[in-house]
């Protein structure tokens, strides 16, 4: 009897051929994301333990490393911003932001200084590339042009402090980068009170700058600016003499308490 010709449609590539290979693709899609999650390299809060460094206040992140050095950035800038708006803003609004800068200023480079000595990290002594910008053009500025200009570019670069120690707050392990951050906190929202307070702001065109550089927790300053000092090397900012203005210190948290090992 002659064997009969196989059936079209039935082989390897049909019936349970074609089941297995939907199997075993299967099987591969769902081992692919098990295998990437293994593999892949640290993000997050993984990342940021790892490289965590640990001190008598508590561990110190990248993070707390990098906002301590903006901290001090901002005073290099802003403390000669405040006292240039003592003398050349039209107004009395605009001559008070720039005390409201000198004294905050003073008052957290003072912090900042002592931060970086307990946790020994070195400190710039020069603004960034782009604040020393800032500060030309506001140099170049005169009148009414000035008082807009100092108002809107210091209410851009305080939205992004804000921003950076609401974040450092909520996220930072380190007692002394926690006390910091309180201070730096208060002290940027009430530059930024003052400084909307000169009429000068445009809410518009700061949104608009705020979307374009990333968000207001996007800084425009590198952490390091080339050379840095040591802790012991660290020049203070120190203001010219202005006239008095009642305007209290920033709100200090309590001294923060070494940690104590069980």
């Amino acid at each position: 009897m002659r064997p009969r010709p196989p059936v079209k449609g039935r082989g390897i590539l049909s019936g349970t051929g074609i089941i297995l290979a939907v199997l075993t693709g299967t099987v591969v899609a769902l081992l692919i994301p098990i295998w990437s999650a293994v593999h892949r390299p640290a993000q997050g809060a993984d990342l940021l333990s790892a490289r965590a460094v640990a001190t008598p206040y508590g561990p110190l992140s990248e993070l707390d490393r990098d906002f301590v050095t903006k901290v001090r950035l901002a005073g290099l800038w802003e403390l000669p911003a405040g006292q240039q708006a003592e003398e050349k803003g039209t107004t009395d609004a605009v001559r008070t932001a720039g005390q409201h800068l000198v004294q905050g200023y003073a008052f957290l480079d003072q912090r900042v200084r002592d931060v970086a000595a307990k946790l020994g990290l070195d400190l710039p002594n020069d603004p960034s590339a782009q604040q020393k910008r800032w500060l030309a053009t506001l140099n170049a500025a005169r009148g009414e042009d000035y008082d807009r200009e100092f108002a809107n570019i210091l209410r851009l670069a305080h939205a992004k402090t804000f921003t950076l120690a609401a974040e450092v707050r909520a996220s930072t392990q380190n007692s002394l980068v926690r006390a910091l951050a309180d201070d730096a906190g208060t002290t940027a929202l009430d530059h930024i009170r003052a400084l909307e307070a000169t009429g000068f702001v445009d809410f518009a065109a700061l949104a608009r700058d705020l979307a374009a550089s990333g968000g207001p927790a996007a800084t425009d300053s590198p952490a390091a600016t080339g050379p840095m000092a040591g802790p012991g090397q660290v020049v203070p900012v120190a203001p010219s003499a202005s006239p008095a203005y009642p305007l209290p210190p920033a709100e200090s948290s309590p001294p923060p308490q070494t940690s104590r090992t069980p």
